[in-house]
């Protein structure tokens, strides 16, 4: 079951990315991506192993961004690959059939591949808008954006769940599930709150009822 709300970890200027995973898991979130670009791979799987725990204990999953391997020896409950990680392909091959894999996407096109290729169970499409939580941002795509691409998943009989990312601020989350995105991806909106656990029921609100069924069990 895909989450309609993922929460993407970050360190703030007071917070480590675990004491954040907790805090967004104790509000409700159940859907964690770990995504950790700046630190050495044994310190990173040390980090995965935490949060794992974490999320085990408050019944969230658990995805790590780009680092495959790692996510196999935490039997996380999957991946999310961006555009320069590794091939989805080659990560199902590793991780096997249960767990999820994620992908980044930015057009059309690479919404058709990644569909097309038949091993991904959602795609991360964005940005929506400029965001300083990633470097080397794609073209920022706007309600337009999403509109086209969202019209061409249905003109063509795409049916992956798509995740916006990119940006969202609590006044764009209406406009945006109604291109029709299975849900958003968000990191500052939680982060930044003082009362997570408002924002976060705030947010669930603002979605659409309904989930795509899927085991994305630990492997």
């Amino acid at each position: 079951m895909i989450s309609r709300l993922h929460y993407i970890s970050q360190e703030t200027d007071e917070k480590s990315h675990l004491d954040n995973i907790k805090e967004a898991c104790a509000a409700g979130i159940d859907w964690v991506q770990l995504r950790v670009k700046d630190r050495e791979l044994d310190e990173i799987e040390e980090m995965a192993f935490e949060a794992k725990t974490i999320c085990k204990k408050y019944g969230a999953k658990l995805i790590l961004n780009d680092h495959v391997q790692i996510a196999k020896a935490v039997r996380a409950n999957g991946v999310h690959l961006g555009q320069e990680d590794m091939d989805p392909v080659e990560a199902r091959a590793i991780l096997g059939d249960k767990p999820y894999i994620g992908a980044t996407a930015n057009t059309w096109e690479q919404v058709e591949l990644l569909y097309e290729s038949k091993v991904v169970d959602y795609i991360g499409l964005g940005p929506f808008k400029f965001t300083t939580t990633k470097e080397n941002l794609s073209p920022e795509l706007g309600i337009r954006g999403y509109t086209n691409i969202l019209n061409n998943m249905i003109i063509q009989e795409v049916d992956i769940p798509i995740i916006a990312i990119g940006g969202i601020e609590m006044e764009d989350i209406f406009d945006l599930q109604l291109t029709g995105c299975h849900g958003i991806a968000v990191a500052t909106l939680i982060n930044n709150s003082f009362n997570k656990k408002e924002t976060i029921e705030e947010i669930k609100l603002l979605l659409p009822d309904g989930t795509f069924d899927d085991s994305g069990e630990d492997f």
